[in-house]
C-alpha cells in the first residue's frame, strides 16, 4: 500500500478545502496520508510570525485563532519524523546540487526514508530528486 506525504503547499490546499485534493485525501486508505515534520515547522512558523507581527487586538485574535485551527488540522494527520538517516540522505541530496530548496530536500529525504510518495504541485523541483515518487492531486 502506498503512503503519501503532502508537501506544505498541498497541505494548505487541503486545509482550505480544495475539492480535488480533499477528494484524494478522503479516498486514500486510513493512515496512508501524512505530512512531514518540516511541513509542520513551516506552517507553525508562519502562524507564529503572524502572531508576532499583530499590531492590534483584532489582528492578534485572528492570528491566534488561525494558529489554533492549524494545530487542530495538523493533529488529524500522521507526522513523519526527520530522522538521522533522513538528515544524512538530505545532506547527500544537498551535495548533488539539484537546484532544489533546502526545505523541499528535507521533505524529499523524509519521504524517501519512509517510502512515501510526495504529493505536490511543484513537480518540476521534486522530480529532480533521484528515486523520489511524486504526484499532483490538485488537478
Amino acid at each position: 500500500m502506498n503512503h503519501f506525504a503532502l508537501d506544505t503547499d498541498t497541505l494548505t490546499l487541503y486545509q482550505r478545502g480544495h475539492a480535488a485534493v480533499c477528494a484524494r485525501v478522503f479516498a486514500a486508505p486510513a493512515g496512508t496520508v501524512a505530512v512531514t515534520v518540516v511541513t509542520v515547522e513551516e506552517q507553525l512558523s508562519g502562524w507564529y510570525s503572524q502572531v508576532r507581527k499583530a499590531k492590534d487586538i483584532a489582528r492578534l485574535a485572528w492570528a491566534y485563532r488561525r494558529l489554533a485551527q492549524n494545530v487542530r488540522s495538523l493533529s488529524q494527520l500522521a507526522v513523519l519524523d526527520y530522522t538521522e538517516p533522513a538528515i544524512r540522505r538530505c545532506e547527500q541530496l544537498i551535495r548533488m546540487k539539484l537546484g532544489v530548496g533546502r526545505s523541499d530536500l528535507r521533505i524529499a529525504a523524509i519521504a524517501l526514508e519512509h517510502g512515501a510518495i510526495v504529493v505536490t504541485r511543484n513537480l518540476t523541483d521534486f522530480r529532480r530528486i533521484p528515486g523520489l515518487q511524486v504526484e499532483d492531486w490538485s488537478q
